[in-house]
């Protein structure tokens, strides 16, 4: 069997494996307010000469929408360690929720219902652990955001990449709307492209495919120019710009317009009674 052909049947192994698990799963155990996420697999812009063509993604929990101010207010009620006076500044930066009103009060520029923004990644790897979850990865997040409204190749509809294009060319409002009110994707998820940035738990090996975050093996032409002329699609610019912007982005940074959502696996199957 060709090294392409055994990729090609783990990646169909792995999307039915995934897919009967969730099928299978009741839908009591669905985590309110998430949706679920197919396995599939998740194709690199850039990637080294050694990286897969391919990463498979296994099925998983994604949050609908990105978290909210309110929901990040009750984080740092039940965190202090996260309330502004007391963060380090190796943890966040000092434009740390610099837009709330008060350490405990958003106040009219975060509304309870908008995306919660001006947080860092150590801050929001801190609340998917205390919400029971994790940040999704690189290939996860870009998993699901590739999917359209009416199939899971958005790429293939009309007008999809234009719609991605049409907000990374929008100034930043000065108020977010309420996260959750951007139409939905083919999955159910919502504000994927056109609200704000969002935080991925390995953004910074946005450059490298591998495990390692020190790959000795990256080839340093994929940091310049140069690196587009062997990229998957170069003419996929709305996942260029993701790409830049993950690759400029320290753990301790915050942005106006940079928010997250969180991810969860799926609950194994229970086990057969013997």
């Amino acid at each position: 069997m060709s090294s392409r052909s055994h990729g090609s049947y783990v990646l169909a192994a792995l999307f039915l494996v995934g897919t009967v698990a969730a099928a299978s799963l009741p839908a009591a155990e669905r985590p309110p307010g998430m949706v679920l996420i197919p396995a599939g697999a998740y194709a690199p812009l850039l990637r080294d000469k050694n990286d897969p063509a391919k990463v498979p993604v296994a099925a998983f929990w994604l949050d609908e929408r990105p978290v909210t101010n309110g929901e990040f207010l009750a984080f740092v009620q039940a965190s202090p360690r996260w309330r502004r006076p007391r963060v380090s500044p190796l943890f966040a930066d000092g434009q740390y929720l610099a837009h709330w009103a008060g350490d405990l009060e958003p106040g009219p520029q975060a509304p309870a219902d908008a995306p919660v923004v001006r947080v860092s990644w150590f801050a929001a790897r801190a609340y998917a652990r205390w919400a029971g979850k994790r940040l999704p990865t690189t290939a996860e997040w870009e998993h699901a955001a590739a999917a359209g409204f009416h199939t899971a190749e958005g790429r293939a509809e009309a007008g999809f990449t234009a719609t991605a294009l049409a907000w990374y060319a929008a100034p930043t409002p000065a108020v977010f709307p309420a996260a959750g009110s951007g139409r939905p994707n083919f999955y159910g998820a919502r504000d994927l492209l056109d609200l704000v940035w969002e935080w991925v738990d390995d953004f910074n090996t946005a450059l490298v495919t591998g495990e390692s975050r020190a790959d000795a093996g990256l080839d340093r032409n994929l940091f310049c120019g140069s690196g587009s002329v062997g990229a998957r699609d170069r003419e996929d610019y709305p996942a260029f710009m993701r790409l830049g912007y993950r690759s400029s982005l320290r753990a301790n940074y915050t942005v106006a317009n940079l928010g997250f959502r969180c991810a969860r696996d799926l609950a194994p199957p229970p086990a057969p009674n013997p």
